[in-house]
Formats: C-alpha cells, structure tokens, sequence
C-alpha cells in the first residue's frame, strides 16, 4: 500500500508517517519510482508509535522499546516483551511523574495568583490605596 493508503487507515498524516520513517519506526520499501511501500503489519506499527507517544515516550526511546512490544488482547495495549525495557520504562514514568508534579505546583501558584487578584476598578483601586 502506499502512504495515502496508510494515512487513510491510521488516521495519521503523512507527514507524521515521513517522520515515523525518519526516525527509523517504518521502514517501508521502495520502488524504482521512489514511492514508499507498505505492508499490512505497518498498520500495527503505526497504531503501537501512537499508543507509545500518547503514553508520554519520545521518538527515540520508542525506536529502541518498538522491537519488544507486543500486543495484549486486540487493542487493549502493549507490553515489553523483553524484560530488559522494565527498568528504561521506569524511567520514563518517573520523568512524566515528575513533570506532573512540576505542572501541579505551577497550577497551585497560579491559583493563588489568580485568588489574590481583585475583582473589578472599584476592588482593585481599594486594594493598591490599601497595598500602598
């Protein structure tokens, strides 16, 4: 199949499927032509990049872990299926982890702010004669 047929079928663009490619997730063919082709399985590949982006993983790391993931139940998710990706995906957990706590304290400073600001002319002249 061809990269329009991809797309079509995975609901991502083409352009995202050039960049799977440059990043070394697809590896489709090529003809004399130059035009990419595909195979079935790459339907696969393209679902199991995008369940491992939205799961917080960079290009990256997934080029390393795709190899080792396989299907749990049609659809349900993916699982290492070398036990040597554990500990890589730990890490990558803690880092997500840690950016989720970044983020709250953030949200909790920017609700102070927005707590401590005053309604309207009238509350807001009150309160910078009473700041001073």
């Amino acid at each position: 199949m061809r990269i329009g047929e991809l797309a079509r079928r995975t609901g991502v663009s083409e352009r995202s499927l050039r960049y799977y490619e440059e990043r070394g997730l697809l590896r489709p063919r090529r003809r004399p032509s130059g035009y990419r082709v595909y195979v079935e399985s790459d339907v696969d590949t393209v679902r199991h990049v995008r369940i491992l982006l939205a799961a917080g993983l960079s290009t990256t790391l997934i080029a390393e872990v795709l190899p080792c993931m396989v299907e749990i139940e049609a659809g349900a998710g993916l699982a290492p299926s070398c036990p040597e990706l554990v500990p890589h995906l730990d890490k990558e957990r803690a880092r997500i982890t840690a950016a989720i706590d970044e983020l709250t304290s953030a949200r909790t400073l920017l609700d102070a702010v927005i707590t401590a600001t005053p309604d309207g002319d009238t509350e807001y002249q009150a309160w910078a004669a009473a700041a001073g």
